[in-house]
């Protein structure tokens, strides 16, 4: 018997796989940092481990800024409103981007004693966080343009050339890790910040690679003049889409820093757990992430182009194949377990109660599979605040609040805490199902279609 796909079906996957490259070569970027400080020993890698959870939430509300260009920018290839219209978007968003990472890495600059004196980080491990922090988060600004202008690319399906940056940015930062960690070269041996310094160069030189692909491949250009006057209008349009967003987003992270205070209270070698359990984690549900920003894509296009009978069928296949992939990756995982964890550590303990961890991840990547679809499809179809509410209630009530209970009343440890982080994904992934089966979101409108004859972008 021979199996067949719709085109659509077949588009999406084509799309996917870039964006999964990109995605998996982005966590490597930052993994790496804790693969290769990992013979320093617990402590650094609780450290970086540390830094990556504050810069984690930094990064989650710079790409809810991208992903709101992303909606505005397909919605308007889709309805045929292109050029000048797209040029405005792209520059608005470009702008509001780096308002908010200069922000944010002025804070992060000034102030990383006092996060991570809240977050109750080990004291062996509370200078390298610190001195990680902030040098990644001074230069945050790198990041936030460069995650707003890969969102500009990919909305004219321009995959392919993002992956490419990935891989050089990628290469730069395992190069430069082993030569500033180490102390190669005659160069003194740095540790912690050579990490940092080492992940700061490669986001530049990718950000510098960017702005070239942009350049030569996408018909999109930024102009002051689309600033002045300031274009209240569209700034509105895409904080109206990335506040909701970014507050679902923020919510969440924030929540897993509040569990992250309870698992430091349990020592280095359960933070190191976390540690590593949440790096497989990423690889497991990594592709749910980009076959999830592929569909956003395809139904920018439909939503613009006013396809709303084609939609759900795509949503509810994205679903499909996002549990798949991700329950046959945690599987894949959890029999090379030894092997993995061998990588990072020798450490037995680590090894027993990281298989513990993937054994409760079969469940929690169900429902996180099911959000990660359904908030995206949610959100570009304009319907953005009822993850925020459903996100905001299920994050702290079920995943901080049960974590507690499980993980410090009932001692059951970090097994605990994942567990209730499972139930509330779960609980999540129901609620989401059911709004979106409703269909209220067929009433919503964020683009007019343009007239008939409209010329058609290139890369759409």
């Amino acid at each position: 018997m021979t199996l067949s796909f719709s085109p659509q079906t077949r588009r999406v996957f084509h799309l996917s796989l870039p964006i999964f490259a990109e995605l998996l070569l982005q966590l490597l970027v930052g993994n790496m940092d804790q693969f290769m400080i990992s013979h320093f020993g617990t402590a650094a890698v609780s450290a970086i481990g540390n830094g990556n959870q504050v810069m984690n939430v930094v990064i989650i509300v710079l790409e809810t800024m991208s992903a709101a260009t992303t909606i505005l920018l397909t919605q308007h290839i889709g309805a045929g409103r292109t050029g000048e219209a797209c040029d405005e978007i792209a520059t608005v968003g470009t702008a509001v981007s780096a308002v908010f990472s200069l922000a944010m890495g002025l804070m992060l600059l000034c102030g990383p004693q006092v996060l991570f004196t809240l977050l109750r980080t080990p004291e062996e491990a509370f200078a390298g966080a610190c001195l990680y922090t902030r040098i990644v988060g001074g230069a945050v600004l790198l990041q936030g343009l460069y995650i707003e202008l890969c969102a500009i690319l990919r909305s004219y399906a321009l995959l392919k050339e993002v992956v490419a940056v990935s891989v050089v940015m990628n290469l730069l930062n395992i190069a430069g890790n082993a030569i500033l960690i180490n102390g190669w070269l005659g160069l003194p041996q740095m540790g912690v910040a050579g990490a940092a310094v080492s992940t700061c160069i490669s986001k530049g030189v990718g950000l510098v690679l960017v702005l070239i692909m942009l350049r030569r491949k996408c018909s999109v250009r930024f102009s002051l003049r689309y600033l002045r006057p300031f274009p209240a209008a569209t700034c509105k349009r895409l904080l109206g889409i990335a506040m909701p967003a970014g507050a679902e987003s923020l919510s969440y992270n924030i929540s897993q820093i509040s569990i992250l205070r309870f698992i430091n209270l349990m020592g280095t070698t359960v933070v190191a757990t976390k540690v590593y359990a949440s790096m497989l984690a990423n690889v497991a549900y990594v592709y749910s992430i980009a076959v999830a920003q592929a569909t956003q894509i395809i139904l920018g296009y439909m939503l613009g182009g006013r396809k709303l009978d084609e939609v759900s069928g795509r949503v509810w296949s994205t679903v499909r194949i996002a549990l798949v992939v991700s329950e046959l990756l945690t599987l894949a995982i959890f029999l090379f377990s030894d092997p993995i964890y061998s990588i990072f550590t020798q450490d037995p303990a680590i090894h027993a109660l990281g298989r513990q961890i993937l054994l409760v991840e079969f469940v929690l990547e169900i429902g996180r599979s099911v959000n990660i679809v359904m908030t995206r499809a949610l959100t570009t179809a304009g319907d953005v605040w009822y993850p925020v509410s459903v996100g905001i209630f299920s994050q702290w009530l079920v995943a901080v609040l049960g974590g507690w209970a499980l993980g410090r009343v009932m001692g059951l440890g970090l097994v605990g805490i994942w567990a209730a982080m499972a139930v509330d994904e779960c609980l999540r992934g129901v609620l989401f199902t059911v709004r979106f089966h409703k269909g209220g979101w067929r009433e919503r409108r964020l683009v007019d279609s343009a007239a008939p004859g409209s010329k058609e972008v290139r890369g759409c």
